[in-house]
């Protein structure tokens, strides 16, 4: 397994018509790993405000695998799976595990960082993209560009 950035238990808000887990739920529980991770590298809302930077991202795939029900305990994995050194583009592949250690999903994200005041993509400050790649990678990680 994948280091995990987040654990939480699923809300009653978080559940659907059929009792268990809605599907943008497994959304928003990967985009606050994907923020932990980030946060514990350093990368927080003070630092992106001051580099002028946001995440963006253009694609997101859930694979939805086995039931998350009300009340359970819910552990995310986050991993690069390919990314550029300059840290201009990323792609995350990340894990959603249940409190029995089931994987219930899998989580497919590619995104880069946007200059807030341009609304261009641009890569990380040197010193930045050097933290950013100490991100755990995936065993099947690639370097692209």
């Amino acid at each position: 397994m994948a280091p995990v950035f987040y654990t939480g238990k699923v809300l009653w808000s978080q559940v659907d018509a059929n009792m268990h887990l809605r599907h943008s739920a497994y959304a928003d529980f990967g985009a606050q790993a994907r923020i932990e991770l980030l946060e514990s590298l350093g990368f927080n809302a003070h630092v992106l405000n001051t580099l002028n930077l946001g995440p963006v991202l253009f694609r997101e795939e859930l694979i939805y695998k086995r039931e998350v029900l009300p009340n359970d305990m819910i552990k995310v994995s986050c991993a690069l799976s390919k990314g550029r050194k300059d840290g201009s583009r990323w792609s995350f592949v990340q894990k959603i595990y249940r409190s029995d250690d089931v994987e219930a999903a899998i989580i497919h994200t590619d995104g880069a960082w946007i200059d807030r005041t341009t609304r261009k993509l641009v890569a990380l400050p040197a010193d930045w993209a050097e933290k950013f790649m100490q991100i755990p990678k995936s065993e099947n990680f690639t370097w692209e560009g």
